[in-house]
This record gives structure tokens, C-alpha cells and sequence, in this order.
């Protein structure tokens, strides 16, 4: 099996399937197909599959017509029949890994892909999970159900690896194809042929580990690196206001120095899918041994209470205007979680606008890059655009998201009061309606 997938690849006679047509799926799925490797997208939503096979892109990261060319040229399709899984020989696995009501793991998704997968696997197929999730997950979860599904032996007669998502949207230099990747997989030849597989299609290393649980730590170990520097800093943050200090100031002269330091920057909370979800899924697995992860834990809780924080300080910005909370019109600016992007997953912004909400304050919303969002069930629609005056008619605005497309000066000039939680306004000399976080 080994040496005929190998001779299939440099072949390029391998046919991809990708399930999950999201933020790492689809552009995982088109570098395949532009690699010259035939290419068929699963996902569950019609609305998706509908879109790309009519060559429309709905991902920020996609090339518009690279998308559009590669249906064209029958090189990239998308469906809903998981049937076809048995016309391919390897299979990404590219779903959701969300956290339940109780902020434990829901690998739902994982699992409903897995079984879809099973029904129609066929021998000499790879089969590959991206998605992040907790150390065991692949070995422990899907290994048996594609076993007991198909009938066959993992190993004998097909492949399973994990190799995890590294998707930063809007990142101008790394994107799916230059991004080096972590491959591990259930024996040697898995882990050979797999990751075969990703250099016939990207551009950066390919770094092989000893099996799907380290692979599986180390994009935990990624994140949680992230999580925790962040907590540090957001603490500091707070710790500086109480002292009259600017944390940003303070950050920008530590990071002079060449050698031991890395800078990171406060923010009203973590945002996206893998920084603020990943380190549950850690803590979760390690209860399982009777380990506490402290240190992670403690970083959860800074980062998970800064919506909270940030509304703290609106109410002193307000006071200073002798204005009441209660009524008050706020205009929060951006519910994207990172600038430049439409993802609005886990974004701090959509907690605040609770929060200040449930304070009675009379809330609106303006992102350029997201008109409507929804959550917690509900549907919310943002004002249309920002002028002077609109913006005059807010007692405070709350930068959330900075937004390169922002007319900042604008914005300074005729705001009555700005609560800057990302430092975007740093360029202004004349600081008298700023607040900084």
C-alpha cells in the first residue's frame, strides 16, 4: 500500500476529498486541486456547496478566481453525498471543535464526520484530522469508528494521521500553502506517505512527529503559548491602569530588547477559534490523569473576564462625562475578533455588546467587514456607515476591532468620548477624548 500511494502522488493520481468547507477546509481543498490533485469538498450546508460549485467564494483567505478557474476546469467540485468518499484515496477532515455550554469539549462534529467517512471508506486511503482537538482524539475516537464502520484494519488497510490547521485569516505573508505543517500518524508508513502527501501540495516544511498525539499536543502547546503570554499581559494591563501606567508604553520599551522577549498586547478578550477554545480542551484531557493545569487555567480566567473589565471602564469613561451607564448610547466599532477580516468566532466584541446591553445602555454596531451577525440564537444588524454626524450622536464609542479601514482621525474629531481597547488611535497627538484600556 505504502509504495503505491507514493507512486500515486508523484503521479499526482491521487483524488482529495476535504470535509468541512470552512475557514481551513476550503483553503486546504484548493491548494490541492491547484496542485493539480482532482479535489471534492464535503460539507453538510447545501448553501456552501452550492457556492462553490457555481465558483463563488465566501473565504477572505480564497482567491475569488482561483476558486472560480478550478471549477471550470473540473479540477475542484463540492457535494453533500458523503458516498463519494469511496472515488478518494485521501481524506482531510476539516470540522468545527467547538466547546460546549460547560466549556468542555464537543467533538460532535469530529464524530458525525468520522461515521459519515466509515460507511464508504475503501483500502488504500489516507485519512487525515486537522481539526484541533485534545491529545487522543484520533487514536482513541476515530481510529475505532472508521474501523468498526468500514471493516477495515487501521494500518493494514488504510492510513490515519493528524495533522493540525495552522489558519491565521488576513495574514498577509503565511497563509494554507507557504505555513510549514506538523504531520503524525499511526505507524511509520502513515506518517511517510502523509506527509508525501503535503509536500506534493505545499510550499512549507513538513515536520513528521512519532504519532497523532504529539501532533495533537503541539497545536494545543501553540495556542496555549498564546493564551497564556496574552493573560500575562492583559493582567499587567490592568494592573498598570490601577498605577497610572500606560501598559502600552511599557510593552513597546520591553520589546527593545533583542533577546528573550516577545511581545504581546492587551485586548478586550480572545477571539477566534483555536486561542480561546484550545486550552479547555487541555485542561479537560488532563483531568483525566489527575493533573491540574494551573497556570493555563489562571490565564483562562484573565482573558475570559476582559469583556467584563472593558465594560468596567466604559462606565468611567462615562462618569467622567457625568453620564449615566443606564441609556446611554454607545457605538461599539468592530465585532470582527482580529482587524481586517469578516470571522467574528468567539470575538470578545459580541460579549461586550452583552454586557453593555445588560447594563441598559442603548448599544450599536458597525463593522465594515460584518453587516449582521448572530448569537446566542439571535440575529443582530449593525448601522450602515460612520460619518461626524453619526458619530456625534453617541456618548461613547468603543473601539473593539481596529479596522485598517477606519478614518481614524475622523472618528477622533467628532467623538465625544473613545474607550480605545487595541491602542488604534496611538497615533494621535491630541488625546483628550481617548481612554485607553
Amino acid at each position: 500500500m505504502k509504495e503505491l500511494l507514493l507512486n500515486k502522488i508523484a503521479n499526482k493520481e491521487i483524488v482529495v476529498g476535504v470535509v468541512g468547507l470552512g475557514y481551513v477546509g476550503l483553503p486546504l481543498a484548493v491548494e490541492k486541486a491547484k496542485a493539480g490533485f482532482q479535489t471534492i469538498g464535503f460539507d453538510v450546508q447545501n448553501e456552501k456547496v452550492d457556492m462553490i460549485n457555481a465558483g463563488k467564494n465566501y473565504i477572505g483567505d480564497v482567491v475569488d478566481d482561483d476558486l472560480s478557474d478550478l471549477v471550470k476546469n473540473g479540477m475542484l467540485s463540492a457535494t453533500t453525498d458523503f458516498s463519494f468518499i469511496k472515488d478518494v484515496d485521501f481524506v482531510a477532515i476539516c470540522v468545527p471543535t467547538p466547546l460546549d455550554t460547560h466549556q468542555q469539549p464537543d467533538i460532535s462534529y469530529v464524530k458525525a464526520s468520522s461515521e459519515a467517512i466509515s460507511k464508504h471508506l475503501r483500502k488504500g486511503t489516507m485519512v487525515v484530522l486537522e481539526s484541533s482537538t485534545y491529545p487522543g482524539t484520533t487514536e482513541e475516537l476515530v481510529r475505532p469508528i472508521l474501523e468498526e464502520g468500514s471493516g477495515l484494519v487501521c494500518g493494514t488497510d488504510f492510513y490515519l494521521g493528524f495533522s493540525p490547521e495552522r489558519v491565521d485569516p488576513g495574514n498577509a505573508v503565511y497563509h494554507t500553502k507557504n505555513t510549514p505543517k506538523v504531520v503524525g500518524a499511526i505507524g511509520k508508513d502513515a506518517t511517510e506517505v502523509i506527509a508525501a502527501m503535503y509536500r506534493a501540495v505545499l510550499d512549507g516544511d513538513i515536520h513528521e512527529v512519532s504519532s497523532p498525539a504529539v501532533a495533537e499536543m503541539e497545536k494545543i502547546l501553540e495556542n496555549t503559548y498564546r493564551n497564556i503570554n496574552i493573560g500575562l499581559v492583559n493582567e499587567i494591563c490592568m494592573l498598570c491602569e490601577k498605577m497610572g501606567i500606560s501598559a502600552w508604553e511599557v510593552i513597546d520599551a520591553a520589546k527593545t530588547k533583542p533577546f528573550g522577549y516577545q511581545a504581546f498586547y492587551p485586548g478586550p478578550g480572545l477571539g477566534g477559534h483555536c486561542i480561546p477554545l484550545d486550552p479547555y480542551y487541555l485542561t479537560w484531557k488532563a483531568r483525566e490523569y489527575g493533573f491540574h493545569t494551573s497556570m493555563i487555567e489562571n490565564s483562562m480566567i484573565i482573558n475570559d473576564k476582559m469583556p467584563e473589565y472593558c465594560v468596567e471602564r466604559c462606565y468611567k469613561v462615562l462618569n467622567k462625562q457625568k453620564k449615566a451607564m443606564s441609556e446611554a448610547k454607545i457605538l461599539v466599532l468592530g465585532v470582527a475578533y482580529k482587524n481586517d477580516i469578516d470571522d467574528y468566532r468567539e470575538s470578545p466584541a459580541l460579549k461586550v455588546i452583552e454586557l453593555l446591553k445588560a447594563e441598559d445602555a442603548d448599544v450599536d454596531f458597525y463593522d465594515p467587514y460584518i453587516p449582521t451577525y448572530r448569537y446566542k440564537g439571535e440575529s443582530y444588524t449593525g448601522i450602515k456607515g460612520i460619518d461626524p454626524e453619526v458619530l456625534q450622536g453617541y456618548d461613547l464609542v468603543v473601539i473593539t476591532t481596529a479596522h485598517k479601514s477606519y478614518d481614524l482621525e475622523m472618528i477622533q474629531k467628532n467623538s465625544k468620548a473613545i474607550f480605545d481597547t487595541r491602542n488604534a488611535m496611538a497615533f494621535c497627538k491630541k488625546k483628550d477624548n481617548i481612554e485607553l484600556l
